[in-house]
């Protein structure tokens, strides 16, 4: 995106990618069909050090912007939940427009090379890329972070950054599994069981649904309050969002000689029914249990505590926490401060969006921004 905006405001622009093939991660995300950006983008739903920094960006590139992009291509779209935005086809289309639009600018590309040594002196910045040298007026670093390392994904741009003196907040894995250990690993033997819940840590709370694995817990409710979740803190979950208080007692009245497991399986997926009647230790007929054990059961199942013993890491991340401080960079420019003509965008800086399209939306944004600016 950045190489595409600079290249058609008349630059020179090389376009680096150790990997063999450009955009790979665009090519997995989505199922595939690559989920390019959110209608409902808002500074809000990012997490950065800086809650304030994305709004710049995020501001003068808007989601509606990338998607007239998109029409203008010819690539037919749809809209899933919570404003998300597919291609009808394929996330390649998505890869062949940008490379497209970096044709349009004269972009030139290297794959496949190995980086080496980055120096600057002089006004330049020269690159080592295999066995030759080159060099050019401003340097960008658009390296992502270190998340699905199997598609090539390193910790590059924090390295770079930390040798022109600029400061890394600590990177972490985001969008991520969370993983169960000691007694409640009776849960893992619900692997594959969905369902919606609330999920909340702290003061963040989404709605939507939360999938046990055979290692602990995903889905998407549990994806995005894994970006706020700390180590040794606990996620609540209700499991029943839409359930009027008093639900269990009105049952009784309903149907006093149902069981209480049938009680619980009416809203919820069995298996996962049996196994929260087992953990509250409560079982037969609803007439022959208190009407205070069932508002004590309703207010647990409202908010049953998890208390994960870490995540699945970045192996299974879908994005990074963390990255080049925002302190360090200009919100209008994505320029670094003390280091004139480089540049830092997308994931690589401490800026981390929902589940949804917000990361690929402040991509384009930040790319767009630096490429209006070099």
């Amino acid at each position: 995106m950045c190489a595409a905006t600079a290249g058609q405001r008349g630059k020179r622009v090389l376009l680096v990618d150790h990997a063999d093939a450009p955009g790979k991660k665009i090519v997995i995300s989505g199922g595939g069909r690559c989920n390019f950006t959110n209608l409902h983008t808002a500074p809000e739903r990012y997490i950065s050090a800086n809650p304030h920094f994305a709004k710049s960006a995020l501001g003068r590139y808007t989601a509606q912007d990338f998607l007239a992009l998109v029409e203008k291509h010819g690539i037919a779209w749809h809209e899933k939940t919570l404003g998300q935005l597919f291609c009808d086809g394929s996330a390649k289309q998505i890869v062949a427009m940008l490379l497209d639009e970096c044709d349009a600018g004269n972009v030139e590309h290297v794959l496949g090379e190995s980086i080496g040594t980055i120096d600057h002196a002089d006004g330049l910045f020269r690159v080592k890329l295999g066995s030759r040298e080159v060099s050019a007026t401003s340097l960008v670093l658009a390296t992502g972070g270190p998340s699905i390392p199997k598609m090539g994904a390193t910790g590059f741009a924090y390295d770079v950054a930390r040798q022109f003196g600029l400061k890394v907040v600590e990177p972490r894995p985001a969008l991520v599994p969370l993983t169960l250990g000691g007694d409640q690993t009776l849960f893992r033997d619900l692997s594959g069981v969905a369902t919606e819940v609330v999920a909340k840590c702290g003061k963040t709370t989404f709605r939507e649904a939360a999938l046990f694995t055979h290692r602990g817990l995903s889905g998407p409710a549990i994806l995005q309050v894994s970006s706020y979740w700390r180590s040794q803190e606990t996620v609540g979950i209700d499991f029943l969002p839409g359930a009027k208080p008093g639900w269990l007692t009105a049952a009784k009245r309903a149907k006093p000689r149902g069981q209480f497991t049938a009680a619980l399986a009416a809203a919820l997926p069995g298996r996962l029914a049996e196994t929260l009647s087992e953990r509250l230790e409560i079982s037969g007929e609803l007439h022959n249990i208190k009407d205070g054990i069932l508002k004590d059961a309703e207010r647990r199942l409202a908010d049953w505590r998890f208390t994960p013993n870490g995540t699945e890491g970045y192996a299974k991340a879908e994005v990074t926490i963390g990255g080049i401080s925002t302190a360090e960079l200009s919100s209008q420019t994505m320029q670094a401060k003390r280091v004139q003509n480089m540049y830092a965008i997308g994931e690589a800086v401490d800026v981390t969006g929902w589940l949804g399209g917000y990361n690929f939306q402040w991509a384009w944004a930040s790319g767009w921004a630096a490429g209006q600016s070099i």
